[in-house]
């Protein structure tokens, strides 16, 4: 999730070009900047109520808490909803080790299930199996800009008394149906980090839910476990969003629907371009969703060679994830070795992220698709 590759004059085509979209935006962000300065408020404050309240309404969920990082945002979440050490959460390895770093922190174990391999996102026959005697979650992560199937999770959370935190930091604006991510589990956990669909400059995150009491949990974890100035109910962190990032926010919200509408399009041309080249497998649409390709993630034969090739020719790409959670260091007390999750490791081998991002023309997509072509013909 950390890829922050931007132009450069050496670069035919960037992974990612954060310079464009932000010129474009300049003039909005240097105003709010300077609105920072004359009235002094940097923390708290109007600006980053309007942005819960204006994202609560986008995403379409009854409240929001904006908190300091992607990962907070987990992590209150799952504080919010009540874990404690012993507890057993079920997720997937394929996923930026965010999703399951605070898991740990908030005080559960980890109990990991493969994914799908249309979609890779978590399979929803995996995780019935696993349920055991200590599971109270699961965390289904968003893949790639496209929800989960959530709706056997979903019956299966209610049948066995488990609760759902949706991972949605690279889902902003998907939808299933009428169904908006973040908005179907008890609660949703969004990042802003710079490189998202939306994006802020510098960090941030957002906490969505239907439960005034899990939201007025979160803001109490951001604020050092305040209930008012100096009045600490529960200890707490310093996990509050920056008045100037809830700013930049607020402007760039209001561009994300046609910033989603353009990432699809290009979706679009990337598939048109390529549906010829039979060395590579395009990103699947599950039926009835809306997916926001955050990334556009191929599944390749001879990757690192094909990758090898596109940098060669000043195309950017990138791995999201070249290594599973479950073969990492961080996780080797669990000790899960290769052939655990065969789907997981299968992908891991092959998947290859590439350019995409509002601003992309069909002239550089025509490049990119050039270049692979030429790869495989060779």
């Amino acid at each position: 999730m950390l890829d922050s590759a931007t132009a450069d004059s050496t670069t035919a085509v960037p992974f990612l070009d954060l310079v464009a979209s932000h010129r474009a935006l300049e003039r909005e962000l240097v105003d709010a900047f300077r609105r920072a300065i004359k009235t002094a408020t940097f923390v708290g404050g109007a600006e980053v109520d309007e942005f819960e309240r204006e994202f609560a309404a986008f995403v379409g969920s009854p409240g929001a808490v904006a908190v300091s990082s992607g990962t907070d945002a987990l992590r209150f979440a799952y504080q919010a909803l009540g874990v404690r050490p012993g507890d057993e959460v079920i997720t997937v390895p394929n996923t930026f080790i965010a999703t399951t770093e605070a898991l740990t922190q908030a005080g559960a174990t980890c109990r990991f299930v493969d994914v799908r391999p249309d979609t890779l996102t978590i399979d929803p026959a995996a995780a019935a199996a696993a349920v055991g005697p200590r599971t109270v979650g699961i965390v289904p992560v968003h893949l790639y800009g496209q929800m989960a199937d959530l709706d056997p999770l979903l019956e299966l959370a209610a049948r066995r008394g488990l609760w759902i935190v949706e991972d949605a930091a690279q889902a902003h604006g998907a939808s299933d149906g009428d169904r908006s991510a973040g908005t179907l589990g008890a609660l949703g956990a969004f990042s802003f980090y710079p490189g998202k669909n939306l994006g802020a400059c510098g960090e941030g995150g957002a906490v969505v839910g239907r439960s005034a009491a899990h939201l007025e949990t979160v803001r109490r974890l951001r604020e050092h476990g305040q209930s008012r100035k100096y009045i600490h109910e529960i200890e707490g962190y310093n996990g509050r969003m920056d008045a100037i990032q809830a700013a930049f926010l607020r402007i760039k919200l209001s561009h994300l629907a046609e910033w989603n509408a353009a990432r699809r399009r290009v979706a679009g041309w990337y598939c048109e371009a390529l549906a010829d080249v039979a060395e590579i497998r395009l990103p699947i649409e599950r039926p009835g969703a809306t997916h926001v390709y955050h990334l556009f993630v191929i599944r390749a034969e001879r990757r690192d060679a094909l990758q090898q090739h596109l940098t060669a020719r000043g195309i950017g790409t990138g791995l999201h994830y070249p290594v599973p959670l479950h073969l990492q260091a961080a996780y080797a007390g669990l000790r899960l070795g290769v052939g655990a999750y065969p789907v997981t490791e299968a992908a891991a081998r092959e998947i290859l992220s590439l350019p995409l991002y509002p601003e992309l023309t069909i002239d550089q997509i025509g490049l990119v698709a050039d270049a692979i072509r030429v790869f495989y013909r060779s």
